[in-house]
């Protein structure tokens, strides 16, 4: 049996594989508050909720409409993103002049609303979804055994989070988004809607964390808390990356899944800390974060 470091190699690569499908999700999530800070300087604090809301709504959806998980993929980010926008159009534009200390108080708010309200509707047990037939089964690797499903997640994942970054950072429209953050006034002189802009980000960035929720509904328990405990550790991956960087958001994403998996296979009791340690080192040494620009 071929052994590394003292771990068979299955149990290792099936270790790495589960955390960077982990890392994966970090990377979605981490990316959807990257870009909300990034470009609108709000600490969004009601992303967990807003990646259990895609999960719910692909559950009801199926439960209740008869909607088939390709259809939630597409239609769930659609729906709660335009939620999104809505709230930062009626709630958050509101205090968009103050502190970013009133923002991350008032998102906080709102995610204890989502998940107080879900809890009572539907109780704190998670309910399961089904993995699409297409997905079911999975491939016999040399090393490991992989699920088909779990494979699809770190795909999609990947496409969606390197889509965003190029046309964040590569195009037109990046463009626009990024000067109309830090120069509003000019920008709206040469006829472009700003405020506008700021609604379609906000939107953009809560439905990257339901299109994260509907990956999540097939592999893990669709409940309420289940953005609550996730959340924290995606903060903790922004802080890393740097706050707003597109791409440490990614990268960073990706990385602490790894690190995470291979803390499981060689001391599992740090597993659940190793991202906060790592956290901690970071913000000694580079407190802007390892991609981030330093004041």
């Amino acid at each position: 049996m071929t052994m590394i470091f003292g771990v068979p190699l299955a149990v290792f690569m099936g270790q790495l594989m589960l955390g960077l499908i982990n890392g994966a999700f970090y990377a979605l999530l981490s990316l959807g508050l990257a870009v909300i800070f990034g470009l609108l300087k709000i600490v969004n604090f009601a992303h967990g909720a807003q990646y259990m809301l895609g999960a719910f709504a692909a559950l009801l959806g199926a439960q209740y409409l008869g909607i088939n998980y390709w259809l939630a993929l597409l239609l769930v980010p659609l729906v709660v993103g335009a939620f999104g926008a809505l709230l930062e159009r009626l709630v958050l534009r509101r205090i968009a002049h103050l502190d970013h200390l009133y923002g991350l108080l008032l998102t906080f708010g709102l995610a204890l609303i989502f998940e107080g309200s879900l809890i009572n509707l539907f109780g704190v047990s998670g309910a399961s979804y089904p993995i699409p037939e297409a997905l079911s089964g999975g491939i016999k690797l040399p090393f490991m055994f992989l699920p088909t499903y779990r494979g699809w997640v770190l795909v999609a994942a990947l496409v969606v989070c390197l889509a965003t970054w190029f046309i964040i950072e590569r195009t037109r429209l990046g463009a626009y988004l990024r000067a109309g953050t830090e120069n509003p006034a000019l920008m709206q002189a040469f006829g472009v809607n700003v405020p506008l802009l700021v609604t379609l980000t906000y939107g953009f960035g809560v439905a990257l964390a339901a299109f994260a929720g509907v990956l999540a509904a097939p592999l893990y328990p669709v409940s309420p808390t289940m953005g609550s405990s996730l959340l924290i550790v995606v903060f903790a991956v922004v802080v890393i990356g740097g706050m707003g960087s597109i791409l440490g958001a990614i990268l960073t994403g990706l990385a602490m899944g790894l690190i995470e998996g291979l803390t499981k296979v060689y001391y599992p009791e740090a597993a659940n800390t190793v991202i906060f340690l790592v956290m901690i080192m970071v913000l000694m040494l580079r407190p802007a974060g390892l991609f981030g620009k330093e004041a």
